[in-house]
């Protein structure tokens, strides 16, 4: 009974160990998995929606002349900007154009992260490396690797947390938390900022050295107040954009809203904007959108100084369509289709061009 009894307890021990054994490599499985299902989700999130690129000023084709000449490159960007200006919608532009588009491209908002988490968020950490780590956890740099990390508000990066991020940019490598073991990674940096970064190097709050690492394309991006001409454009764009998602019958903007929105500073540019078009598609209830909010410029009123003013005719969206195809073809001098023509400049195939052209009646 006693050699029974002993060899039983045995087993039993094997068989616990095993299952130990099992676990242990079922929650590993786990962790890898949630890091590519963090990876996926953000890749489908920022390749399948529209890029919002709406503009004909000379300060948006800068904008775009630069994106399209570093984008193949591995070059690192350092997107500067007010916020709202479209940092985020760039970074996606640069990720789709370059050659690591079939692989994620991942965000990391710096100025969100607890700066207790930091480096682990960047970098992982292994089960057991501090207080509550149960698990492996790959970091948003192994979860990119052969694609884009795009770091937004770098200038919100704890000191000691830039110089590690300045190794791995200069050699690609780096230790999860809790490891020593070296790895290496091959990822393409985008970074953002709506700080002045030379005057924090000056203020002793960011790096000099990252600050020369991440500058070495920047791509700086006009408040919304520098391009008005543009205004119009991405108004209509709005509107597009959420009376299909809200499902609303509007055909226009009146021209009183247009004259408002034209007027109006934007301090939060055009996030902003977008925005406030979307509560006025919210709100709206005939075909003919009115914006109504303040807009920090008070109510319209006429000459006189009595009541509002009625809304003027107002532009359709086949109208609007029509002006900007006609600025982007005065821009390329006529020319459709060839390098430099208006079919490449709106990255559309050229017989879908001539098909809105004729439809427009535009030669």
């Amino acid at each position: 009974m006693w050699k029974t009894s002993k060899r039983s307890g045995g087993v039993c021990s094997t068989h616990s160990e095993e299952q130990a054994k099992a676990l242990a490599q079922q929650q590993a499985k786990v962790s890898a998995l949630e890091s590519q299902v963090i990876a996926l989700s953000e890749a489908i999130s920022d390749t399948t929606g529209t890029e919002e690129f709406v503009g004909t000023s000379a300060a948006f084709r800068q904008v775009m002349h630069a994106v399209e000449r570093v984008a193949p490159s591995d070059t690192t960007v350092l997107l500067c900007g007010e916020t709202g200006t479209g940092k985020d919608v760039i970074a996606r532009a640069l990720h789709a154009r370059s050659i690591r588009r079939e692989r994620p491209l991942i965000t990391v908002n710096c100025a969100a992260l607890p700066a207790g988490l930091v480096e682990s968020e960047l970098f992982g950490h292994e089960k057991g490396a501090f207080t509550g780590a149960i698990q492996r956890r790959l970091g948003r740099f192994e979860t990119a690797d052969g694609g884009t990390l795009f770091l937004d508000e770098i200038g919100d990066l704890p000191l000691e947390m830039q110089a590690k991020l300045l190794r791995v940019l200069e050699h690609g490598t780096f230790e999860r938390v809790g490891s020593a073991r070296t790895i290496t990674v091959d990822v393409r940096v985008l970074a953002a900022t709506n700080q002045p970064l030379g005057q924090l190097v000056a203020e002793g709050k960011f790096r000099a050295d990252l600050f020369y690492r991440v500058n070495v394309f920047p791509i700086h991006l006009p408040p919304l107040r520098e391009r008005p001409e543009d205004i119009g454009l991405l108004a209509h764009f709005f509107a597009q954009k959420f009376r299909a998602r809200l499902k609303k019958p509007i055909a226009a903007i009146d021209q009183r809203s247009l004259a408002r929105l034209q007027r109006y500073p934007w301090p939060g540019n055009v996030r902003e904007l977008e925005h406030i078009i979307e509560r006025a598609v919210l709100l709206a209830d005939g075909e003919v959108l009115a914006v109504d909010w303040p807009l920090g410029t008070g109510a319209l009123v006429s000459a006189k100084g009595g009541e509002p003013t009625n809304p003027t005719p107002f532009t359709t969206f086949v109208e609007m369509e029509r002006t900007y195809l006609a600025e982007v073809l005065r821009h390329t001098g006529g020319r459709i289709a060839g390098p430099g023509g208006a079919a490449e400049t709106l990255d559309l195939p050229v017989s879908t061009l001539r098909h809105r052209l004729k439809k427009l009646g535009l030669k």
